[in-house]
């Protein structure tokens, strides 16, 4: 059975990572804060990307000093994620914030404008503060993919790619890959959901993990800073 390749071309970031690459030159620990919800703090038994991220990045560059850490809280969106920046990102200091978004705009029907301002909105916050800037777009999943969804999803992944072009800040684009390997490596949505999950929202291990695995990826190949 496939384990989903990584093309190169879902894994490109824009953007350098400047203040992540300093910070892997230097001598003090580096830490990179994870913000969103339920993919981010994880769900029953399915370890999260936070965890797996670490793990994959300490190994990559040989650095037990790199700590991810894990400021997800299941159900939220960028609206109240925004209210946890300055305890949850800022007080930690990080040299990079993944922000991962947009998936519970889809399931609760939210505004989806609504959203993308409060994502802009917490883009031009970041930007202000010495650190790098990735974001996550939704999963590819059975409950992002129904027929009063579908159109939705695809609309918030353009909407997430747009706020981060305008603010100068690369995405992870979870939402493409997922659906490369269901559709290009032909492996079941079933495989890639919690199968604890009535919803069918959530993610399985297996699919957490090689996400993880690509997310790694896409950090340590990330352009190198123009100076």
């Amino acid at each position: 059975m496939s384990d989903g390749d990584i093309p190169a071309e879902f894994i490109a970031f824009k953007y350098p990572l400047p203040h992540l690459s300093a910070a892997l030159l230097g001598k003090d620990p580096l830490r990179i804060v994870a913000i969103g919800s339920s993919s981010t703090a994880g769900r029953e038994d399915v370890l999260a990307y936070p965890a797996w991220l670490e793990m994959y990045l300490r190994r990559k560059y040989d650095n037990p000093r790199i700590d991810v850490i894990n400021r997800g809280r299941g159900g939220e969106e960028a609206n109240e994620q925004l209210l946890r920046f300055d305890a949850d990102i800022f007080a930690e200091k990080p040299s990079l914030v993944i922000w991962q978004v947009g998936s519970n705009a889809v399931f609760h029907d939210y505004n989806l404008d609504g959203v993308a301002a409060k994502i802009a909105e917490g883009l031009a916050c970041l930007k202000q503060h010495p650190l790098d800037v990735v974001l996550i777009d939704p999963q590819y999943v059975p409950a992002m993919l129904l027929d009063n969804k579908a159109d939705a999803s695809d609309r918030i992944v353009s909407l997430i790619a747009n706020a981060a072009k305008k603010a100068g800040v690369s995405v992870f684009r979870r939402w493409a890959l997922m659906r490369h390997w269901h559709i290009h490596d032909d492996i079941p949505l079933q495989r890639m959901i919690d199968p604890t999950d009535d919803a069918r929202l959530h993610q399985s291990a297996w699919s957490m993990r090689r996400v993880s695995v690509a997310l790694c990826e896409a950090i340590s190949r990330a352009p190198a800073a123009v100076t």
